[in-house]
């Protein structure tokens, strides 16, 4: 009879409730959807780190770029529905893809179980250190004079940082050379470098390299100054309003995700943005940390049923977007 009651309570363990209340029983893998060292991949790993410590199982950071972050989303979509493979998706894979792919291999609203938003961050103008144009103005008239010259480097089509750019250059109504690369930290070595000219990128990607001077912050398309860069002035005051822009990141699982899984993550999540220490973590490199209300997995659905049709129209309308 032990034997058989010991069985019993083995076949109750496989059930899906036992392993939902058992959440997590080993690591859970976060992908990155872009190359180690860009914005993504820092608020990632500064997030998996508290998060672990709430879960009380390791989050293994999986960095996996390619099509603007479209390849690891597919197979994000793709998991297991068990909660041991989330992604830090964006504005790009969650927003602009549909638009920018049309033989995409995944629904951002409906193959996704919203997690949480993470983090927003304003994008920011820069330039190679030497390019000959100081300000708003100066950059937009030497561009615009240029545009058959100057080149503007975009982590692949889609991507935040190309949607940045997008928009940028609808307003203007130029098209410069644009120039594709597989994650942030390559585009920023070849801007340090000399080899390509501007970029439109999120401000917490390259702040070190806007603190250091070896790159030429322009304006960061925001309505207030970042207390990180106070001496940058905005687009608003610098004569282009139009151009005012955030980011946003945000953790998704693959659709069908237990309530009670979710929670557990939502949770997690929520702990390490009110956390004092890592708050400060992240605004000291520009991240700017959303209220509790935008950070339910209800509010993260929302988000991305607006951006959606509100990037379809950007992309779908600019000139150059290549």
């Amino acid at each position: 009879m032990s034997r058989l009651l010991a069985l019993f309570f083995a076949s109750l363990a496989l059930l899906p409730g036992a392993a939902r209340a058992d959440y997590p029983s080993k690591a859970i893998s976060l992908i990155v959807p872009y190359a180690a060292g860009g914005s993504n991949d820092t608020l990632s790993r500064i997030l998996a780190e508290h998060m672990s410590r709430t879960l009380g199982r390791p989050i293994i950071v999986d960095n996996e770029p390619g099509a603007a972050g479209t390849t690891a989303t597919t197979r994000a979509a793709r998991a297991a529905s068990d909660g041991y493979t989330i992604i830090m998706g964006n504005m790009g894979t969650h927003g602009a893809a549909p638009a920018q792919y049309p033989d995409l291999k995944y629904d951002p609203i409906n193959d996704f179980a919203p997690v949480g938003l993470a983090a927003e961050v304003p994008a920011v103008i820069v330039t190679r250190k030497d390019f000959p144009a100081n300000g708003l103005a100066e950059f937009i008239a030497y561009v615009r004079a240029n545009s058959n010259k100057v080149n503007e480097a975009h982590v692949g089509v889609g991507a935040p940082t190309h949607l940045f750019c997008t928009l940028l250059q609808s307003i203007l109504g130029i098209q410069t050379g644009r120039v594709p690369y597989r994650g942030g930290a390559p585009a920023m070595n070849d801007l340090m470098s000399g080899q390509v000219d501007f970029s439109c990128i999120s401000l917490s990607g390259a702040i070190s390299q806007i603190q250091s001077g070896a790159l030429k912050a322009i304006a960061i398309a925001s309505p207030h100054r970042a207390d990180v860069i106070p001496n940058i002035p905005t687009t608003v005051e610098s004569g282009l309003p139009q151009f005012v822009v955030s980011t946003w990141n945000a953790i998704f699982a693959p659709k069908n995700l237990a309530p009670e899984i979710q929670s557990k993550l939502s949770h997690a999540l929520n702990k390490a943005l009110d956390d004092g220490a890592t708050r400060k973590r992240l605004v000291e490199i520009g991240f700017v940390i959303p209220d509790a209300a935008r950070r339910t997995p209800e509010a993260l659905r929302e988000l991305v049923a607006s951006e959606v049709p509100r990037w379809g129209k950007v992309v779908t309308s600019s000139p150059g977007n290549n």
